[in-house]
């Protein structure tokens, strides 16, 4: 096993950035979100990333899933989480951890339906070479 390397820098990229982007016109990017990459750790199997999202009001996350692990805490705000069969699986608080399952079985969207930004405090456990999100067409909601 190679020696971790380990860097930390402040990059603000909006999420779109750091998402691959589905080849499709059905995709749903995100929309008035950004993301701060705090620090990313890099071993031989896995990259750790740990990045703050803001989401401004009236924002969403876009329709995507994770390859790796994601979890997090919200530190501002109120975040509305929603699966692929168009129901709330959770609304969460300043000061409520979330996690997400990973893999393409588990498409979600995160939207700030309040009147205050919403940031959140993310770590990804993620493979290597893969984004930390893919954007994918809505399945079918009312919503985006």
């Amino acid at each position: 096993m190679q020696p971790t390397k380990r860097f930390t820098g402040v990059i603000a990229v909006t999420v779109a950035s750091l998402a691959l982007t589905v080849g499709t016109a059905q995709a749903t990017p995100s929309r008035g979100v950004t993301a701060t990459i705090i620090s990313k750790e890099t071993s031989s199997t896995a990259e750790i990333v740990r990045a703050e999202i803001t989401i401004q009001p009236g924002g969403s996350t876009g329709w995507h899933y994770h390859d790796g692990q994601v979890s997090g805490t919200v530190k501002e705000g109120t975040l509305s989480h929603f699966n692929s069969t168009c129901a709330s699986d959770g609304t969460y608080h300043a000061g409520d951890r979330i996690t997400e399952d990973s893999g393409p079985g588990y498409v979600h969207i995160g939207q700030n339906r309040g009147t205050t930004p919403v940031v959140l405090d993310v770590t990804y456990i993620n493979p290597i070479g893969k984004p930390l999100s893919e954007d994918v067409p809505n399945p079918g909601c009312s919503f985006q």
